[in-house]
């Protein structure tokens, strides 16, 4: 088991940026994918950003490409979803996720083992 925990969001305006980050309770062993997905209100949770606990690879879906950057620190145990020039259709509620498969684009919720609370990231405009 790994306990997931998501810090970081937060209302900012069109333009902005945040970065959340995501504390993971132990080493990721066993972990192989990791992954930031969003719900926003009435709508479905989208996976977002993907990467690897073993490597460098990341994905992102097409709305935060070039904008959006997903990153890890193994030392701290800790994903990180840099995000920059923020919309508002960016707002909604961002999960961590993990899984002990290797995943690929695009990502379902399904297939990731371990989630976090949630944090709100509210972009207005």
């Amino acid at each position: 088991q790994v306990q997931l925990v998501e810090s970081g969001g937060g209302s900012v305006q069109a333009g902005g940026s945040l970065k959340l980050s995501c504390a993971a309770s132990r080493y990721t062993y066993g972990i192989y994918s990791m992954a930031w997905f969003r719900q926003a209100p009435g709508k479905e949770r989208e996976g977002v950003a993907l990467t690897y606990t073993g490597g460098g690879s990341t994905d992102y879906t097409d709305s935060v490409k070039g904008r959006f950057s997903i990153s890890q620190d193994h030392a701290k145990n800790t994903l990180y979803l840099q995000m920059n020039n923020l919309k508002p259709e960016d707002t909604a509620m961002y999960y961590c996720a993990a899984s002990e498969r290797v995943r690929w684009m695009p990502l379902f919720p399904i297939d990731f083992e371990y989630w976090g609370q949630g944090t709100l990231v509210t972009v207005s405009s």
